[in-house]
């Protein structure tokens, strides 16, 4: 793969670096402008249809909240000077802060205050969704700097009647049956959770766009939890559908690769991701299944149980930047970005042409050389492979057994297989 200095890679690398930046500004919850906005954004990356749920309506075990938006938040003091400013960073306010204009003392104050003490440089994100709050986030320095007395808190914002908001787009396949490929769009200006995977996401549709894929490719670009629970209430009759699925976070930052497996554990993403990770020889980690995390989750809680794995570099909550002011620009890198994407074209690449064939000649083993198969590889480095490579195919080509099944059994590189399989069907020995 090219990195960053040169090739497509670095390339690509740039270009969703540069995504992340203009997102990342903007201040984003689980409903209001700021997810309109973002999703406007990628919307000229990819053409998206957008979805606006009301508030209110009953999705599985949950109901859509009312709508919050926000314009301007701060505290001043006594001589108007802002020491704690959203337009500075939109982490300084208390996600879902509900409207406030008061005058108070810095020692009524601090009930609404939120930083980090064994982070004391950093602003932590903290939101209050589900319970009407007010606050503001700063870091425990600027707390320490500020003196008694009297500060006015401002937090104009609307939580009103309104909607939730989440986009999809849609590759057609050569069959209808679906991956899905999932990012939150809820999080405010953190570069690498959530901005790195989104940007990782978008890519990967328009690479895959220009290609005519095995599978439906579904992009979902939704508001974590409660985005991915409505979807899911929505798409209820149509999920089983759903064969496959990726949870794209943390996709930017300098760890390496972390997959995390689905409920099963051995659903074919499972499978795939493992052999695509240990084939690349990138440092890598595979972990099993938990109940926390991102919305792989809701994909495979019990009633769908749907093969969706995640797909991160350092994992959900690994870093200590994590859902603080350090995920910044600084904190996410082109090169990254650009192995993460890299990983997920070759593992989609592998899924779109891991199926089952059947051997059209099983009472002994064909001959291949009167059907062209041994001259084809005169001449080629790879000769002995390539021979190993047929034979392991006609022999586990029963129905039972995919093509990564053959790929782990003989231990041959899955491109090798893929390859044999190619030149069996086109010979008549298999069929799918």
């Amino acid at each position: 793969m090219a990195t960053a200095g040169g090739g497509p890679a670095a390339s690509a690398g740039d270009a969703m670096y540069a995504l992340v930046e203009r997102l990342y500004p903007l201040c984003r919850s689980i409903t209001g402008n700021g997810v309109r906005a973002t999703l406007d954004i990628v919307g000229e990356y990819l053409p998206l249809t957008v979805h606006e749920v009301p508030t209110g309506t009953q999705v599985l075990d949950w109901t859509v909240p009312q709508e919050w938006n926000i314009r301007d938040a701060y505290i001043a003091d006594s001589a108007g000077r802002r020491v704690v400013d959203f337009q500075a960073s939109s982490l300084h306010v208390l996600g879902y802060s509900v409207p406030v204009a008061r005058t108070l003392p810095l020692a009524e104050l601090r009930a609404h205050l939120h930083t980090l003490p064994d982070q004391p440089d950093l602003v932590p994100y903290r939101t209050s969704y589900y319970r009407p709050d007010w606050g503001f986030c700063l870091s425990q320095n600027t707390l320490d700097a500020l003196p008694d007395g009297e500060y006015e808190v401002c937090v104009d914002s609307t939580l009103e009647d309104g909607h939730l908001t989440y986009a999809e787009h849609v590759i057609p396949g050569q069959v209808p049956d679906e991956v899905i490929v999932s990012s939150h769009v809820c999080h405010p200006s953190l570069a690498n959770d959530n901005l790195a995977g989104i940007a990782v996401a978008t890519f990967l549709a328009r690479a895959l766009a220009a290609q005519t894929p095995y599978y439906t490719y579904r992009f979902i670009y939704a508001p974590g939890t409660i985005g991915a629970i409505t979807w899911l209430a929505r798409n209820a009759e149509r999920v089983e559908r759903v064969k496959h699925g990726l949870v794209l976070a943390c996709a930017g930052d300098s760890g390496s690769l972390t997959y995390k497996q689905s409920r099963r554990g051995d659903a074919e993403i499972d499978r795939v991701m493992a052999h695509v990770l240990s084939a690349s020889e990138r440092p890598h980690l595979v972990k099993e299944f938990t109940p926390y995390g991102y919305d792989e989750r809701q994909y495979c809680s019990p009633g769908f149980d749907l093969g969706v794995g995640s797909l991160s570099r350092t994992p959900y909550a690994g870093y200590p930047e994590y859902h603080t002011s350090g995920d910044n620009l600084g904190f996410v890198s082109p090169a990254a970005m650009a192995d993460t994407l890299a990983v997920c074209h070759e593992a989609f690449a592998l899924l779109d042409r891991n199926r089952r064939y059947l051997n059209l000649s099983p009472y002994g083993e064909p001959q291949l050389g009167r059907r062209g198969l041994y001259e084809a590889l005169g001449g080629r480095s790879d000769a002995q492979e390539a021979q190993m490579a047929m034979l392991w195919v006609l022999s586990l080509s029963d129905g039972e057994h995919s093509l990564l099944d053959v790929a782990e059994r003989s231990k041959l590189p899955f491109s090798a297989v893929a390859g044999a399989a190619d030149a069996l069907l086109g010979a008549g020995l298999i069929k799918a």
